[in-house]
């Protein structure tokens, strides 16, 4: 398998989000799943709406596995569009709420989202 742009970007991208859809759904890392459950609070939202983000993070991550695997465009936009919505949400959270420098993560994969899209179209 040779490596595009597009693929490096959705390999980078599902990494990350497999990683951190996993702690928000199982909790496995007890650092950062408590400082993410403490942002979450901040925004006066619960644990039921950070476990909903990690879905949605889960199934993005899988959508861009599946994309590599059968070489499927529509899945890898479908899945970058996921990840952007969610880097968007993060975005104005932490802009409303925290330093700017914790919105970092989110703006590097929501830049990385969208150069996904752009590629594809």
């Amino acid at each position: 398998m040779t490596l595009t742009i597009s693929s490096t970007i959705s390999v980078l991208l599902m990494v990350f989000f497999m990683f951190a859809s996993s702690i928000k759904l199982l909790g496995w890392q007890k650092f950062i799943f408590e400082t993410q459950l403490s942002f979450f609070k901040k925004y006066g939202l619960n644990r039921a709406a950070m476990f909903a983000v990690g879905i949605i993070e889960f199934t993005a991550a899988l959508l861009l596995l599946a994309a590599l695997y059968w070489g499927d465009l529509q899945w890898q936009s479908i899945g970058a569009a996921l990840i952007a919505v969610t880097s968007v949400g993060a975005l104005g959270f932490h802009y409303r709420f925290d330093k700017c420098s914790d919105a970092v993560p989110a703006a590097v994969t929501l830049l990385l989202a969208l150069s996904l899209l752009t590629l594809n179209f």
